[in-house]
């Protein structure tokens, strides 16, 4: 060591105290250890100058490299006059045969950790003297991660085969055939290892190979060595530590065991590998274990790693992973302090990422650009002609700076760092130990080297747009999280960063069916930083995300999707808005991703069409169906489309919430105008046609009045009409006439209700029928007629106010009508009406009410309670008046204010606390499931609330509610209770009066 040592090399003596006590502690500890040859050789070290000059360094510069020296002075002081080569390959060589006589874990962690720290102190005084060159200090340091993690797996195989698990083909040799390859990544895979590196590792396992003899199986097995592996070499004992050990390399970390099988590999890189695990597979190497099957394992992904002909898609990813990497684009200063020489502007990183890139998209046609080394390789580039001679030279002068940087910071407390202390006193303290008089001196020097790098990184894929949001980093590749990125999303308002970090990075390695395609995958990553800010633009940034990943778990399939956000960026600021305070709508767009691109062609200020262009349109959609199951789907899809738009209308704010009621109303009777024939054609393939039969529905509740609102059952009432004479159905197999009609209702019923690939359509409620659930499913229109004028109670009078044809023949929908008025306009005792409407009413109250200010429909002076006075006013006028029937409550309203049933006050706020309910009612069943609770509902469903009810905050939403239910019930008290109160005892109520029509 004397006559390779280089003065010139040597650090700066900064703080003698510290040098005395370190050369104080070496003595101390040389003594204690009662070996006289190291005494004396110490002694004989303090005239060797440039010897003495070299530990006073580490003394003076490194508490690690001290301690580790002083736990053992002897080794030390006999080796320091010899080569430190053959000293470290000694130490290294000797590993493998030690380990093997280990009888327990404990013995073999301590002879680890000792060779170990005895290497450690060897490289660095080799690397601080000047001895040895770059490529001897990783290269050693690479050798001994080979051995120890050789070492350790043997024992563990040995182990293995003691317990009866495995049997060995060859004891001797434990990691010979045996089927379990161990392959190093990153700079250990390149024999380039940094003095403090973690050792990224995959662990493989070959099947075929593997001589199993336990009860579980190999992957329990191999799992189980996996971690003991990590544990042997990673845990901190008194005696330190071997190698922090990373296994977050293999394929799909998240959802991998610690080892896996060498077929499950293959078939991940084959279809689901990306072009950073490519890049990171240049350095793969079969390091440990069975080194005959690691490399055929790393033979087969060969054209995974490199492609001869790269498509379009392929160097996008490739452009787009070094604009995430690219972290400061566009600035001029580089600020020493703190600098991180690694991931930091003109670090190493950069080098290494402008030859792995390049080695990417040339290395699949030219075979000398697939080695692993960054400097053979940049040479290898100039050779071909894609870097300039000088280029190469900087850059590599430069990487040979920094990587000796970043030994020295790690050298000082053995820590995985590669930042530049923050402060000038620390500053001057590091920069003695690299040798300068000053921080000054080695800050310029420093400068120079990363802007040198700087400047030939951003000219490559200079092209390329820069990828990444306006506030910082947003960097997803490789396995872990990027600080600077963690930090740009906080800056956003996200919380929970690293778990939205990862989650990104699973979406990246295919972990969704939606994004396991390169081309999903590449969109992902260009659109990152718009998607992340438009969940940033929700109230609760957090819970966007996390509905978003949702929504990717239910996708089939990704591709189309993200290439539509490609072309029309705009969508993901929708999408962000449903995922931050829609949930409901949010699980319509999972199952229909494609409902996004009516959105494309939809205007927001366009009325939605007449009813008979939705009929016409409807049609159309379903001519195009070859069978009655591919009708029935595409019904649920031209439905459930107009549905969701109007639903995102809504809550967007482009439709008022009072105005959805027609147009939904309006695609339901579409659906039935058309479903309803095909549906008679369908019956009559087997049983015909009753010859002369009329059918129609009649549309009751919110249907009948217009007033759906977003997920109202339908209430229907299928009425038919058979001629005299007309007993059976002219088909293959007859029915009669009652049960040919009922068969046709509960077809109808399936045909709206059955849960196909596309959902249900509607859900059918028929117990407004006669009789309700007592009685048949179809009634004849002679049955209906008789009911209603004699066995029909008050509360089903009030429902055939809003009754209203929406389907079949048109002749009977006519005489039906027509029925309904005679039957409404009949004389009645008012005196009975109002005492049955107060029962009824407060029977419905008692039983539905929910007692929350939130319950809008039941609660007094909500929804119902206004429609009861209309409905009441409607039923008390009819026998007076012949031209009460209007579909909408309003409309209605303003007839009852004609006939001078109602004031023009008292309509005015009917008819504006009918509107107000219903839009606050239709926003709510959007965008909760369930009951709304103000208290626990996140904020961005109470913004998007508040936006589509034009409120200005919460507090005065509420507000307006109590005015409104007051002023309702207010009315409701002096037109019904009031005076059914003075009449006395009310009369008998039928049981199923309290039965909600719509719900």
């Amino acid at each position: 060591m004397f006559s390779k040592l280089n003065p010139a090399s040597l650090p700066v003596l900064h703080d003698e105290d510290r040098r005395n006590r370190g050369r104080d502690r070496f003595m101390e500890a040389i003594e204690r250890s009662d070996d006289t040859e190291a005494a004396e050789r110490w002694q004989a070290l303090q005239s060797a100058g440039p010897v003495m000059a070299l530990l006073d360094a580490v003394f003076d510069h490194s508490p690690f490299l001290t301690a580790a020296m002083c736990r053992q002075p002897a080794f030390i002081v006999r080796h320091l006059d010899r080569d430190p080569a053959e000293t470290v390959a000694a130490d290294i060589t000797a590993l493998r045969p030690a380990a093997a006589k280990c009888d327990t874990m404990a013995d073999l962690m301590k002879l680890l950790r000792q060779v170990r720290e005895r290497v450690a102190v060897f490289v660095a005084l080799a690397d601080i003297g000047g001895i040895w060159s770059l490529e001897s200090v990783t290269g050693s340091l690479s050798d001994l991660a080979d051995a120890a993690v050789d070492s350790a797996t043997a024992f563990l195989l040995r182990q293995a085969a003691a317990k009866g698990e495995i049997l060995l083909a060859n004891p001797d040799s434990p990691c010979e055939g045996s089927g379990l390859a161990i392959i190093a990544m990153g700079k250990h895979g390149s024999r380039g290892l940094n003095y403090s590196s973690d050792i990224d590792l995959i662990l493989l396992f070959d099947r075929d190979k593997v001589d199993y003899r336990g009860k579980d199986d190999p992957q329990t097995m191999f799992s189980r060595l996996a971690r003991n592996l990590v544990k042997a070499l990673s845990e901190r004992t008194p005696d330190g530590f071997v190698f922090r050990v990373d296994l977050r390399l293999r394929p799909d970390p998240g959802s991998t065991p610690p080892a896996i099988s060498i077929a499950a590999a293959e078939t991940y890189y084959e279809a689901m590998g990306q072009n950073w695990e490519r890049a990171a597979m240049i350095k793969a190497r079969a390091a440990a274990g069975d080194i005959e099957t690691g490399e055929e394992f790393l033979r087969f992904i060969q054209p995974f790693v490199w492609r001869k002909h790269l498509d379009f898609a392929s160097i996008e990813d490739i452009h787009s992973i070094k604009r995430q990497i690219d972290r400061h684009y566009g600035g001029s200063e580089i600020a020493v302090a703190g600098h991180d020489v690694k991931l930091g502007r003109g670090g190493i990183r950069e080098v290494e990422f402008f030859v792995q890139t390049q080695q990417l998209i040339w290395g699949g046609r030219e075979p000398q650009l697939r080695g692993r080394g960054t400097l053979a390789m940049l040479r290898e580039l100039v050779n071909i002609g894609q870097v300039t001679p000088e280029a190469a030279d900087e850059l590599e002068r430069s990487y040979r700076f920094l990587r000796s940087i970043e030994h020295r910071l790690q050298m000082v407390d053995d820590a995985q760092t590669h930042k530049l202390p923050s402060t000038d006193e620390g500053l001057d303290t590091f920069a003695a130990f690299a040798g300068y008089a000053g921080r000054d001196a080695f800050a310029t020097d420093l400068t120079a080297r990363l802007r040198d790098v700087e400047r030939h990184y951003s000219g490559l894929f200079e092209t390329s747009g820069r990828l990444g949001s306006e506030g910082g980093s947003l960097v997803f590749t490789g396995v872990e999280d990027d600080p600077e990125t963690l930090d740009t999303m906080a800056r956003m308002g996200f919380v929970n960063t690293p778990s939205i970090s990862e989650t990104i990075r699973g979406w990246h390695r295919g972990r969704y069916r939606a994004t396991r395609s390169d081309r999903t995958r590449q969109y992902l990553t260009e659109l990152m930083p718009r998607l992340l800010a438009g969940f940033a633009g929700a109230a609760n940034p957090d819970a966007a995300f996390f509905n978003f990943d949702r929504f990717l778990a239910k996708l089939p399939a990704g591709v189309q999707l993200f290439a539509m956000f490609h072309a029309h960026p705009e969508l993901l600021d929708v999408v962000a808005e449903i995922m931050g305070g829609a949930p409901k709508l949010a699980d319509q767009l999972a199952r229909r991703p494609d409902r996004l691109e009516a959105l494309l062609d939809a205007d927001s200020h366009v009325a939605p069409p007449p009813l008979n262009a939705l009929i016409a349109d409807c049609a159309d959609s379903l001519s195009h169906a070859e069978w009655f199951e591919e009708l029935l789907d595409a019904a649920r899809r031209w439905a459930g489309d107009r549905r969701f738009l109007i639903g995102l209308r809504i809550l967007r704010g482009q439709m008022k919430p009072e105005n959805s009621g027609p147009a939904l109303s309006n695609i339901a009777e579409a659906v039935l105008r058309v479903l309803l024939p095909a549906v008679e054609e369908e019956l009559a393939i087997r049983h015909g046609t009753i010859p002369g039969g009329r059918v129609m529905l009649l549309g009751m509740g919110k249907l009948g009045s217009r007033e759906l609102m977003p997920g109202s059952d339908l209430d229907v009432i299928l009425l038919y009409d058979a001629p005299e004479g007309a007993d059976y159905s002219d088909g293959e197999k007859p029915l009669a006439v009652s049960t040919y009609y009922i068969r046709l209702c509960q077809r109808l019923v399936n045909a709206l209700t059955a849960l196909t690939a596309e959902g249900t359509l509607y859900e059918i409620d028929l117990r407004l029928r006669p009789s309700g659930n007592k009685g048949p499913l179809a009634c004849s229109l002679a049955s209906f007629e008789t009911y209603q004028r004699n066995e029909a109670w008050t509360w089903e009078h009030m429902a055939l106010t809003r009754a209203r044809p929406v389907a079949g023949d048109r002749d009977l929908c006519k005489q039906v009508q027509l029925t309904i008025e005679d039957i409404l306009g009949r004389p009645r005792d008012p005196n009975k009406l109002l005492r049955d409407v107060a029962t009824m009413r407060r029977k419905m109250s008692d039983e539905l009410h929910k007692g929350s200010q939130w319950d809008i429909k039941q609660a007094r002076g909500g929804i119902v309670d206004a429609e009861f006075i209309v409905q009441y006013l409607l039923v008390r006028e009819a026998p007076h008046h012949t031209v009460l029937r209007q579909d909408l409550t309003a409309d209605a309203i303003r007839t009852l204010v004609d006939c001078g049933a109602l004031g023009n006050e008292e309509a005015t706020m009917l008819i504006e606390a009918l509107a107000f309910w219903q839009g606050l009612q239709a926003v709510l069943r959007l965008a909760v499931n369930g009951e709304f609770k103000p208290e626990e509902a996140s904020a961005g469903l109470t913004r998007m609330i508040l936006r589509a009810m034009e409120a200005p905050s919460l507090e005065v939403l509420e507000q307006h509610m109590l005015e409104t239910a007051g002023a309702v019930h207010d009315l409701y008290q002096r037109m019904i209770a009031l005076p059914a109160a003075a009449l006395g005892e009310a009369g008998e109520i039928d049981q199923n009066s309290s039965r909600s029509d719509d719900e």
